[in-house]
């Protein structure tokens, strides 16, 4: 295996917060599931960091093509002296999932790379499919859930980038995209063993309706709770 790629700089407050309300949505998820979800998570935002972190895109797909080839490994060699790839192979691999499977959430990364081109919505529905789709899917795999759950992974990446573009009219149309998608497919009451991977849907739709609102405020916690506790 290739020598480890460089540790990401310490979390922010606002990405601790976002991490804090997240590890809320993962305790609605049955307790076999939920050391499995929390270890999704953080290889979402350990490939979220690489962008967070890299000014060079040149490194920074250095690193991501580290965890592409690191990912992949896991099917047939050890997991590596890192902690998230750990985490992975003993409460993901065993239920099933195979590190190639998670591989594509690596693509879904890179689509966001500053390659000279604009970003497009192309490029935006490429991200939220290859990050938010099989990050949705996997975890679903690990509640005994189909694949129904894809799409709402899709909308709730495409959401959480909208938060995050300075481009005021891309934010506009990929946000305006989500909402739709998030409403949709949030009208059906979910199983209750669903609940916490809808939350982060929850979340994702409450950021766009009250972007005043940022993570950890008390309100956005509240309404976590009544989906846990009602599916609504």
């Amino acid at each position: 295996m290739t020598s480890a790629p460089p540790s990401a700089d310490m979390p922010s407050a606002a990405i601790e917060a976002v991490m804090r309300e997240q590890a809320l949505a993962v305790g609605y998820a049955p307790a076999a599931a939920r050391e499995g979800f929390a270890a999704l998570l953080d290889l979402d935002h350990q490939l979220a960091g690489i962008l967070r972190t890299t000014s060079e895109p040149m490194i920074g797909q250095m690193r991501l093509t580290w965890w592409h080839e690191a990912l992949e490994e896991l099917d047939h060699e050890p997991a590596p002296a890192h902690p998230v790839l750990q985490r992975l192979a003993a409460s993901v691999l065993p239920v099933g999932v195979r590190g190639g499977d998670l591989a594509p959430m690596v693509e879904g990364w890179e689509v966001l790379l500053d390659d000279g081109e604009p970003l497009d919505d192309e490029r935006i529905a490429r991200h939220a499919e290859a990050r938010g789709g099989v990050l949705f899917a996997r975890v679903a795999q690990l509640l005994g859930e189909g694949a129904q759950w894809t799409p709402l992974g899709t909308a709730w990446a495409r959401a959480d980038l909208a938060g995050h573009l300075s481009d005021k009219a891309m934010a506009g149309r990929a946000g305006g995209v989500a909402a739709s998608e998030l409403d949709r497919l949030l009208a059906r009451k979910p199983a209750k063993g669903a609940r916490g991977l809808t939350g982060l849907a929850i979340l994702a739709r409450e950021s766009l309706r009250h972007p005043d609102r940022l993570p950890g405020h008390p309100l956005r916690a509240v309404r976590l709770a009544w989906h846990g506790l009602t599916g609504r």
